[in-house]
């Protein structure tokens, strides 16, 4: 561990104060030409509990002037969350290198890859600034609000229109990865973006043990129910094995692509038409955007953030517009689509287990009240077991006191079992 990050375990830092005059200079330069000047600037915090995770999410408005004109803007900053847990400082460091990286390296190619056969650059915001100092990392973004953008209900499913939002940029992401790496045949993208290969699900033992302890609970909440015998030996047999799991399941494949690897309904935004209709999407939160295959990213989305009434009887639909957006990219750029549909389902099937394994950590999540939230900013290492002891209590109080919990939550074994993942 850095010394940097010895002294945030030690002064618990706030991480507004991360902020500096030095660095929205910076930003805004990159924004705004170099003939801006800074005037004033001010954080103005705008998200909630229940809304990030893995780091802080604020905001800094921004008074300058530029050619005689006065004018604001706000920058969207992602902030190192500095919490006294040394789980979360290793976690961090990796995530912000990733987006970081993904940001301002990856997307101008994947971009360039897109824009060169007529196709429009992914969407996801503009990057202005990364701070990499460890221990004190922040990410400057492009405010989407102004345009129109919000967050969907994160205790909502996601209905048909909204999910196949996603699924098209999915495929669109996925597909402009390898349109660059034909553009590179001699030079695979993995040796030019090696940190799509660092892998935070097995990164120390504390990430191992808290899919185990997600195991756990996932475990109590079952014995609450009749009929889910299966699914409960099933999910002790997971617990001895969980990191070759994790391993073959988010490692290399025959399809591999650059995923997005966290894609559920907090870490998108819409925007709508005037009838209420999502329209366009935006991807956001790539912090944990790997290498690997594309059924990963399909199986993350579907299985946490749609119900099982939604997605179910939809799937086939779901994954035909998922391939019809990868398949315009790849014939724009004159290649041959690198699965079929049948191929694709069979990948999706494979890799079920991913989709189960993440429902399991992020259903009870997503449908907390705020204030229920396990609170992870003062938490040092001793009282790990306190919090995810916590987290479980709250999950099977949340089977009883909230009427979404139980379909949500079982319908992801509902369909295990009848697919033949749960023997």
């Amino acid at each position: 561990m850095s010394n940097n990050n010895e002294t945030q375990l030690a002064k618990n830092i706030k991480p507004q104060s991360l902020v500096t005059e030095a660095d929205v200079k910076v930003a805004l330069k990159a924004d705004k030409g170099p003939d801006a000047q800074l005037s004033s600037w001010t954080v103005e915090d705008f998200t909630k509990q229940g809304d990030n995770y893995a780091c802080v999410v604020s905001s800094v408005r921004v008074k300058f002037s530029c050619q005689g004109h006065n004018s604001e803007v706000v920058y969207v900053v992602k902030l190192n969350p500095c919490r006294p847990m040394a789980f979360w400082v290793d976690v961090t460091e990796l995530f912000f290198l990733k987006e970081s990286k993904f940001y301002t390296t990856l997307v101008p190619e994947l971009n360039s890859a897109l824009t060169t056969n007529g196709q429009e650059r992914l969407r996801v915001p503009r990057c202005f600034h990364c701070v990499m100092e460890s221990g004190r990392e922040v990410i400057y973004l492009e405010d989407l609000r102004p345009l129109g953008f919000k967050m969907f209900d994160r205790r909502k499913g996601l209905d048909v229109p909204h999910a196949v939002l996603i699924l098209q940029e999915l495929g669109r992401l996925h597909a402009s990865s390898l349109v660059l790496q034909a553009k590179s045949p001699g030079e695979d993208i993995i040796q030019r973006h090696n940190y799509l290969l660092k892998e935070w699900t097995t990164l120390t033992d504390s990430t191992v043990h808290l899919f185990e302890e997600c195991l756990r609970t996932a475990r109590d909440m079952l014995l609450k129910f009749k009929g889910y015998e299966r699914a409960i030996i099933w999910i002790e047999s997971l617990k001895p094995k969980i990191i070759e799991i994790l391993k073959e399941q988010l490692g290399s494949s025959k399809y591999n692509v650059v995923c997005h690897g966290d894609c559920w309904n907090n870490n998108v935004l819409f925007r709508y038409n005037e009838e209420g209709v999502p329209v366009e999407v935006m991807l956001l939160d790539l912090q944990v955007v790997r290498w690997a295959s594309p059924a990963t990213d399909l199986n993350y989305l579907l299985y946490t953030s749609l119900t099982g009434e939604v997605r179910k009887p939809n799937l086939d639909s779901f994954l035909a517009s998922y391939n019809s957006s990868f398949t315009k990219v790849m014939e724009a750029a004159h290649l041959d689509m690198p699965f079929t549909d049948s191929q694709i389902y069979h990948d999706f099937r494979d890799k079920n287990l991913i989709g189960a394994l993440f429902a399991i950590m992020i259903v009870q999540f997503i449908l907390f009240e705020p204030e229920d939230i396990p609170d992870m900013s003062g938490a040092k290492n001793e009282s790990f077991e306190q919090l995810m002891n916590e987290f479980k209590v709250k999950s099977i109080e949340l089977l009883d006191t909230n009427p979404l919990m139980q379909p949500r939550f079982l319908s992801v074994f509902d369909e295990m079992m009848e697919v033949g993942l749960i023997p």
